[in-house]
């Protein structure tokens, strides 16, 4: 029954990496992937012989010796875990995602561009991947992600130009994300498992996640793609503002640098603090849109009609792509399945195992550096968070071990090297429509090499901390 649940996936994950060939929407092959993965789960849990509770990050003792009805009480509440986690994931990306629409209803973004004062492919390959850098770490990649392709949008009219972007943005925001406590979901779980701290992880990891970012874009510098200039649409130029786009776009992007301090504040989920966040940017922006606007305050008089008839929230929620949010939740629920029945636990513990001691050991286990990189190359196939929640079973070392540090940077930014490997990715493949076989051969080979020169720093900074 295993094997069956893995030929689903990996058809199933064959299926959305060729979507264009197959001219069927991700989403598609995603939810069938999900729901046949945990119908085969359900009718075939007295063939399994163990499962992996995610809450405790270790497998249940007595599992396989326990009667049929507390196997299927077992799975319900699996499911239902594992869906809240999911959920909580979603949530966000709603009100992140509408909060960026508001920003847009109201012309906010049109102010940056306005202080984009150059054209040069080049400048603005470096502004854009030391923006996601940056605010991947306050904000988390997710977020900054989704920021900074709906800027980048305003500013590159060429989708062609703009998805060569967009790959050094995921790039730059899962490097970004690695070195910071709230910037990945991973680092996170790390953080909050007591096994890193806030400080030593900046430490260990703020040179080789910098060094992930700045290699690739160096080479990508050099690249056809980035020579040139932009070329502006010079009618969107001289369209009108808002007289609250810039108001709205502090006020927006305020709210969600406020949902960390939220989290930090209250320890509760980051999507409480982004409903907040969201309520807020709602209220002001239906405080603006009653205000008295001349016809010339829209881009459009159409807009401005379809404005006036639904309200910015209204319209703002009528934008969201929820097809990348049904897509997230199929791919999401898919793996969970696999880590539910141990799976994932079992191939972490298996690279442990059968992988030679090469290089370098870390401290404690005698756990390779080879090992860890490996963890971080297979979370480009498999989501990260399974991965790293069996490295907290498999591993017991103390708080600070230079492994647990290891383990967020090649967790973190290994998912760059597939376009579904990290949930910056996904959000960017929605949004973009990226091909899968596009990013692999342009931009996969970039994020290889800048997590192999980050990984090669750590090696050599780890000996000064």
């Amino acid at each position: 029954m295993e094997s069956l649940i893995i030929g689903v996936f990996v058809i199933g994950y064959l299926a959305i990496t060729l979507e264009h060939n197959l001219k069927l929407d991700k989403l598609i092959p995603a939810l069938v992937m999900m729901a046949v993965c945990w119908a085969v789960v359900s009718l075939g849990i007295d063939s399994f012989s163990m499962w992996f509770d995610s809450s405790k990050h270790s497998l249940v003792d007595g599992f396989a010796s326990m009667m049929h009805d507390e196997k299927v009480h077992l799975v319900e509440e699996t499911l239902l875990h594992h869906l809240g986690k999911t959920a909580e994931i979603l949530v966000f990306l709603l009100g992140a995602m509408t909060i960026v629409e508001i920003i847009d209803y109201f012309d906010g973004f049109s102010t940056i561009k306005s202080y984009v004062g150059f054209k040069s492919k080049k400048k603005l390959l470096w502004m854009f991947s030391g923006l996601a850098f940056l605010l991947s770490a306050i904000i988390d990649n997710l977020t900054a992600t989704i920021v900074l392709i709906s800027i980048l949008q305003k500013i590159v009219k060429s989708r062609d130009e703009r998805i060569w972007f967009a790959g050094l943005i995921i790039i730059a925001a899962n490097a970004g994300g690695a070195w910071s406590p709230i910037g990945d979901v991973t680092t996170t779980m790390l953080w909050i498992g007591n096994k890193v701290s806030t400080l030593k992880l900046v430490e260990y990891l703020f040179i080789p996640s910098l060094l992930c970012m700045a290699v690739p874009a160096l080479i990508a510098s050099f690249m056809p793609a980035f020579k040139g200039e932009i070329e502006f649409d010079e009618n969107d130029e001289d369209k009108p503002k808002s007289k609250f786009s810039a108001k709205m776009l502090f006020i927006g992007l305020g709210a969600i640098i406020f949902v960390p301090i939220f989290k930090t504040i209250t320890h509760l989920p980051p999507y409480v603090g982004m409903m907040l966040s969201l309520g807020v940017v709602a209220t002001f922006a239906e405080i603006f849109s009653r205000r008295k606007f001349s016809l010339t305050d829209f881009n459009t008089l159409e807009e401005s009609n379809q404005h006036a008839v639904h309200g910015p929230v209204h319209h703002s929620l009528s934008k969201i792509e929820m097809p990348s949010i049904l897509f997230f939740l199929g791919i999401l629920m898919a793996v969970a399945a696999l880590e539910s029945l141990g799976i994932l636990f079992n191939f972490a513990t298996s690279l442990k195992q059968t992988i030679p001691m090469l290089g370098t050991e870390l401290h404690g286990e005698g756990v390779s550096d080879l090992v860890v990189m490996l963890l971080g190359v297979g979370s480009a196939v498999i989501d990260n968070v399974p991965l790293v929640a069996a490295s907290l079973g498999m591993f017991s070392e103390p708080l600070d071990n230079e492994l647990w540090h290891f383990i967020a940077f090649a967790a973190g930014t290994g998912g760059s090297m597939l376009i579904i490997g990290s949930a910056a990715g996904v959000v960017a493949m929605g949004m973009e429509k990226i091909d899968f076989f596009w990013y692999l051969k342009n931009i996969g080979w970039l994020a290889l090499i800048g997590f192999v020169v980050g990984s090669a720093s750590f090696m050599i900074t780890r000996t000064l901390f």
